[in-house]
């Protein structure tokens, strides 16, 4: 496997970069919202909520689904999404903790 250069960097900052990267997008904001909104999984609802095609929608949530910001099960010939609350608040405090480490300067430029 090839070194890339991300590699270089602590896998703390690594995690908080990919987090980063799959929130990156307004639509998966918007599906993260929805779903934490819900008090079950969600399925073919989620299409219904956003101005998207269902491939879109599919493909936004394959991108939260491998940051293991959702988790989704097979149910039949559909996949039911809801938050995985145990990998956000990891990632909570991962932020916190990151954000905790910079300091203010009162000058700039």
């Amino acid at each position: 496997m090839a070194i890339t250069k991300k590699d270089h960097f602590p896998a703390h900052q690594q995690r908080i970069a990919a987090i980063a990267k799959a929130l990156s997008h307004p639509a998966r904001i918007a599906l993260v919202s929805e779903l934490a909104s819900q008090n079950a999984c969600v399925c073919g609802d989620l299409v219904a909520e956003l101005p998207l095609s269902q491939a879109t929608v599919s493909q936004h949530l394959k991108v939260l689904k491998e940051a293991d910001i959702i988790s989704g099960e097979t149910d039949g010939p559909r996949v039911c999404y809801c938050i995985n609350w145990t990998s956000l608040t990891q990632i909570r405090q991962d932020l916190d903790a990151w954000l905790e480490t910079l300091t203010e300067h009162q000058e700039c430029c």
